[in-house]
């Protein structure tokens, strides 16, 4: 399986894929925490929900991770978007009848390519973090946000806290997509359904109908990435994802491993 992780792990190197990856992450962190810094007086608002963040509440020691947890969304659409790609192209590529030629078990094909874009999705979260708070202390000044907080213990501890949540988060949201990829065999069909239901179906949903909206896999998944709310709790969250998210791998590993290959 370790080599499969490792051939894997080369195909994610590409430079179309990583360069893309790289400028896709970098300029959503660099566009929602400049907006938080550079618009911090706009009537408008600079969060998420068109709310408006104080300088004296940046100055506090969850400002230091402000910008990074308004990412959390997209960084698991685009681990979506590419745990669908890479799973769903084996089968229009043609390529998966060779893979089993060099290793029959699909179990560990399936295994290995899953630890190969964890990793991925790691160094990715890792670098939106770094990009977000580089970008958030070199606005600091402009915005005249007190700094000396983000350096303490506390703001050390809701950095990792962050950075776990949000990896746990966008490994749910990659799942998905890799589940997806699985099910339908098609990269455009299964990024198209993840997208479309996540970003679309869900709010429309949960706006007809309030009390759906604790029990849909991408509001969850998106919970998760928050740490929790006062309408969702951060437990909740995590069993209704873990619910989905082995109900869908289980189904999606049965059919991998009984399905013909074709040429």
């Amino acid at each position: 399986m370790i080599r499969v992780v490792i051939a894997e792990l080369r195909k994610l190197r590409r430079p179309s894929l990583l360069l893309g990856t790289i400028a896709t992450v970098g300029g959503l962190s660099a566009l929602f925490t400049s907006i938080v810094f550079l618009m911090i007086n706009s009537e408008s608002g600079n969060s998420s929900r068109g709310e408006s963040v104080s300088a004296s509440e940046l100055s506090q020691a969850a400002g230091l991770v402000y910008g990074f947890n308004l990412v959390g969304m997209f960084l698991g659409i685009v681990a979506l978007c590419i745990f669908a790609s890479q799973t769903a192209q084996e089968y229009t590529l043609g390529t998966l009848r060779n893979l089993l030629v060099r290793q029959p078990s699909r179990m560990k094909i399936l295994a290995g390519k899953f630890i190969a874009m964890k990793l991925f999705a790691l160094v990715m979260v890792i670098f939106a973090a770094a990009l977000s708070i580089a970008i958030s202390f070199l606005l600091s000044g402009r915005a005249q946000v007190d700094t000396s907080k983000w350096q303490s213990p506390e703001a050390g501890q809701l950095l990792l806290e962050s950075v776990l949540n949000i990896f746990i988060a966008t490994l749910c949201f990659g799942t998905l997509g890799m589940i997806l990829g699985l099910l339908l065999r098609s990269p455009i069909s299964a990024i198209a359904v993840g997208v479309l239901w996540n970003l679309i179906l869900e709010n429309i949903l949960s706006a007809l109908i309030n009390s759906t909206g604790k029990w849909l896999p991408g509001t969850n998944f998106s919970n998760i990435g928050m740490g929790g709310s006062s309408v969702i709790s951060y437990r909740h969250s995590l069993a209704v994802s873990a619910g989905y998210l082995l109900v869908g791998s289980a189904v999606a590993a049965i059919l991998f491993k009984r399905r013909d290959v074709a040429n």
